[in-house]
């Protein structure tokens, strides 16, 4: 029996959950929801994962759980291949999606990349995060359809917002739902009244964010103290955190400000700890101070203690 699936969202993280509830309840039913079993899940190491099981089962929902990302399950394609479906919309899969799963829909699969510039600048891996790290001021988010190379189908719509001093990657993750919102609305209006107008991509070269692993969290205490802070922020929670090492224990700092660039910390060598106040501590950088505020440590802080970026042997 064939089953036609007008609306499906592809999606694995808190942001899907997010954004199906609005959906669902405020724009259009979803038929389906595609996800990754837990099984593929854990061996993905998704920041931010969200098994989607309840929100299916709380909005009566059809739930598909695939494999993996690249849906090489021949069970997983053959319900592609023998059912209907009109649109898609991916929020949080960062995966590609197969061509023969893409040529299933009639409208096409829709989601969304962003950077600092318009696209095709900015293609590739953690465009959020990067964004942070690269201290840009503003933050293009695309909404495109879907073609099997990566970040290069047809835009929808655009919309721009800022990036601020005071921005994390939490923060960031929020405003994308807002202003993704506005743009999946009216998507779905376009889709209804058949009336949805793509414009290509600019001609031309490209650059690419590359991906970012856990590893990559290590702070650099070689770097001014404004690029330590713009790591830590933007790899904080959902994200693995920035790190250094306390002798052969490692340390994860959610969350830190600058402190201060005028006090005079002469006598105290780089990433050594100033003072402590409560459960705070500033250290020293190449440039100013640090003031930490949220961190993980299987130990205690103490004045003098000095924080590096590679382990030390004892």
């Amino acid at each position: 029996m064939v089953i036609n699936q007008k609306l499906v969202i592809f999606g694995v993280k808190n942001t899907t959950a997010n954004s199906i509830r609005y959906i669902h309840k405020e724009v259009m039913s979803i038929d389906l929801i595609v996800t990754l079993s837990n099984k593929a899940s854990q061996s993905n190491h998704i920041s931010g994962y969200c098994d989607l099981a309840d929100i299916a089962d709380e909005f009566g929902i059809k739930c598909l759980f695939v494999d993996d990302y690249s849906f090489t399950n021949e069970k997983e394609r053959k319900f592609f291949r023998e059912n209907q479906f009109d649109i898609g919309i991916s929020i949080g899969w960062q995966r590609i999606i197969p061509k023969e799963i893409l040529q299933s829909f009639k409208k096409g699969i829709f989601g969304f990349h962003g950077s600092a510039g318009y696209l095709p600048f900015g293609r590739g891996r953690s465009p959020l995060n990067w964004s942070i790290i690269k201290d840009h001021r503003r933050f293009i988010n695309h909404c495109f359809k879907y073609s099997e190379d990566a970040d290069a189908g047809e835009i929808y719509s655009t919309k721009i917002f800022e990036i601020n001093e005071f921005d994390t990657i939490e923060t960031l993750q929020y405003k994308v739902l807002l202003v993704g919102r506005e743009q999946i609305k009216q998507l779905l209006e376009d889709y209804k009244n058949d009336n949805i107008n793509l414009i290509k991509q600019k001609e031309g070269p490209s650059t690419w964010y590359p991906k970012r692993t856990p590893e990559d969290g290590k702070i650099s205490l070689e770097r001014s103290t404004k690029d330590i802070y713009n790591l830590i922020r933007a790899i904080t929670y959902p994200f693995p955190g920035a790190f250094l090492f306390i002798k052969n224990k490692k340390i994860t700092i959610w969350e830190a400000y600058p402190f201060d660039y005028f006090i005079d910390f002469y006598d105290f060598k780089v990433g050594e700890i100033i003072d402590v106040f409560d459960s705070d501590f500033i250290i020293k950088t190449i440039d100013g101070s640090l003031i930490v505020k949220r961190y993980e440590y299987d130990g205690k802080i103490k004045k003098g203690m000095i924080l590096r970026d590679v382990v030390q042997v004892l």
